[in-house]
């Protein structure tokens, strides 16, 4: 994947899969917002369920999570915050980022649910790359007994 004419058609960036941040609290976060916006909560945070638009047959899911102030998953960045985009044909991507002096931040890692790597954006923000598979990640909510908000 080196050059345009070969990924033309491969989508890198598919959505959102997922909004991290530092709270004080995260438990009473979790709980005001359960309280007053409705958000069905369990211990990481929210999911939220949609339909993928390339093909609405099929769910997919964004994670929503406060940490604690004093965490260290957001490092090497300093930001209060931290992003996670879903991702198609993750190799090919983290090759092609190397490629273009792109920093990396960990090696790829693969779980059930997809695969995940971290990268720094050209302004240090910490990024987490995911390429999901939603029907593990679906069946992992469903066996911890969570449930999505939608």
């Amino acid at each position: 994947m080196s050059n345009k004419q070969d990924n033309k058609d491969w989508k890198k960036v598919t959505g959102i899969g997922g909004i991290f941040f530092k709270s004080k609290d995260p438990k009473k976060l979790k709980e005001w917002y359960s309280r007053h916006l409705g958000l069905n909560t369990n211990a990481y945070g929210s999911v939220f369920e949609w339909r993928q638009g390339a093909d609405t047959t099929k769910k997919g899911f964004t994670q929503w999570s406060p940490f604690k102030e004093t965490t260290n998953y957001f490092l090497p960045s300093s930001k209060e915050f931290m992003i996670n985009y879903r991702v198609e044909h993750l190799d090919q991507l983290i090759t092609e980022l190397k490629m273009n002096g792109v920093t990396i931040v960990d090696t790829m890692e693969t779980y059930d649910y997809g695969k995940f790597v971290h990268i720094l954006d050209l302004e240090g923000n910490k990024l987490e790359l995911w390429e999901p598979n939603d029907v593990a990640y679906e069946k992992m909510g469903k066996d911890m007994g969570s449930k999505t908000t939608k």
